[in-house]
């Protein structure tokens, strides 16, 4: 875009009404906040001597003031640039200003490539709209006593018809953010009732902080470690997307306003912040950042963050916008961890913890595909000998006892890659993957060795009968074959018994 051409001559006073409605027309028009201040700027170029000019916002409740827009000598850029406003005579008395010479000795902000070439006069006004002081602009010139009185107040009228068209800018801006909240607010609530999966809901939620806020990263943090202040990243998005599996300890004022006060928290430069700990900086080198805790059932249970690339200023709108959304993936995250609690329950078996007959065919079922491929696999039965006796003569309780000692012995000798599984009653499965007859038989022995000095189990006088088998791919085809081949094992183990003859473990 080229640079707006500078005004040929000065408007006299009779002038100064047209152009002010000139520029009322101009900025009317312009809905869009980057767009609008382009139009500033070149509407004043038009009128003004502005080689240099910017626009800054201002943040009266944290003093806080945000270059946004500036240019010089033609070139212009949307920045954020960020100052203590109280330090800036026109935010501090809310008064235009004058400077006629000396600009770098005398204004807060000047222009120019380096210290022998700045900007030398400017006048600068607050942006004022119904009594709130939204900011300022500022026209500089890099010649001294550039400026008088009457182009000051032209400045002033200029930027009170700006005034009122950044704030209907910002009020369509919101009303266009809300209904892009509402969209996806309504997208994560039917991804709520479509799918359980926490990954998925959780995708969804990155994705709305992504599209509803000005940001170039979004991450879910989900708290573990034995303080439970530990964040680790589950899910992240964005130009600037976190590596997932990255942690933070959250102590001090992250603590504080996270973990107790359950509140947002803002910090404004990332690369700076003594909040964030050393090895976050590498991949944080620069930005801003804010996060709004997840709670379920009163407890944090993590954090949802937002992040810029660049340093920005983050309104209490935008972490207004955050804690709703984090409102959003706590629900998923609790119907999520619902789900799973559900479906462990379902999968599991009640009495002994292991998993139950349904789980063991989801598992074989996979295991057996491996074995078709090529891969060795073993499946054991167990059975516990005259166990309907022991229940009927001591009771239910001695047989739960039973059982439970005898689920604990398996599980503790299985290895974490495979499952053992109560099969029904007093019978019990191990699925040993990659694993021959070899490996198998010395499993086995482990087993009857524990059960043979167990407490519970001698007390009772219960034995276990064995039986195993392995997949065979020429005559096995399904977890069928495989688990009535080591039934039919094991219960020829068990006749020999009944009989009387005493069998070595197979």
């Amino acid at each position: 875009m080229p640079a707006p051409d500078a005004p040929t001559s000065k408007p006299n006073i009779g002038e100064r009404y047209r152009v002010l409605l000139d520029v009322a027309r101009s900025l009317a028009g312009t809905l869009s906040l980057d767009e609008l201040y382009a139009a500033i700027h070149r509407e004043t170029a038009r009128v003004l001597e502005a080689s240099g000019f910017y626009v800054s916002l201002y943040d009266a409740s944290r003093d806080k003031a945000t270059i946004v827009y500036y240019a010089d000598r033609g070139e212009h850029q949307r920045v954020e640039i960020a100052y203590r406003g109280s330090e800036s005579e026109v935010l501090r008395t809310g008064r235009p200003v004058i400077v006629k010479d000396r600009l770098d000795d005398l204004s807060l902000m000047h222009l120019g490539a380096d210290d022998s070439d700045v900007t030398r006069s400017a006048i600068s006004t607050p942006l004022i709209h119904k009594g709130r002081l939204l900011g300022a602009i500022s026209a500089q010139s890099y010649q001294p006593g550039a400026y008088t009185e009457e182009d000051l107040d032209l400045l002033q009228g200029i930027a009170d018809l700006a005034a009122v068209a950044m704030d209907n800018a910002a009020h369509v801006a919101e009303l266009e953010r809300r209904r892009r909240e509402a969209e996806r607010v309504e997208e994560i609530g039917r991804a709520l009732t479509s799918s359980l999966d926490p990954k998925v809901v959780l995708g969804k939620v990155i994705r709305a902080v992504l599209d509803v806020l000005d940001v170039q990263g979004a991450s879910v943090w989900l708290c573990d470690g034995p303080t439970g202040r530990q964040g680790r990243i589950a899910e992240s998005g964005g130009e600037v997307a976190l590596p997932i599996g990255l942690t933070w300890e959250f102590d001090g004022v992250l603590a504080e306003r996270l973990i107790e006060s359950k509140a947002p928290v803002v910090i404004d430069d990332l690369a700076m912040s003594v909040q964030v700990p050393a090895h976050l900086r590498e991949h944080l080198k620069s930005g801003s950042g804010m996060g709004a805790p997840l709670v379920v059932g009163g407890n944090v249970v993590g954090v949802l963050t937002a992040g810029s690339r660049r340093v920005r200023h983050f309104t209490e709108d935008d972490t207004g916008v955050l804690q709703r959304l984090a409102r959003q993936a706590s629900v998923a995250l609790e119907n999520a961890r619902l789900h799973a609690s559900l479906q462990a329950l379902s999968l599991s078996d009640p009495l002994t913890g292991l998993p139950n007959r349904r789980r063991l065919h989801i598992h074989l079922d996979k295991e057996v595909a491996a074995a078709r491929r090529g891969r060795s696999l073993v499946v054991v039965v167990f059975d516990l000998d005259d166990f309907k006796q022991v229940n009927d003569t001591r009771g239910h309780l001695a047989g739960d006892d039973i059982l439970r000692s005898f689920a604990q012995i398996l599980d503790e000798e299985n290895r974490a890659m495979n499952l053992v599984a109560r099969y029904g009653g007093d019978e019990f499965v191990s699925v040993l993957s990659d694993a021959d007859l070899d490996g198998a038989r010395l499993y086995i022995k482990r087993v009857a060795s524990r059960v043979a000095t167990d407490p519970i189990m001698t007390s009772m006088g219960v034995t276990a009968s064995i039986g195993l088998a392995e997949f065979d791919r020429a005559s096995m085809k399904t977890m069928d074959d495989i688990v009535s081949a080591a039934d039919a094992d094991m219960y020829r183990v068990k006749v020999q018994r009944q009989k009387g003859r005493r069998v070595a473990s197979p």
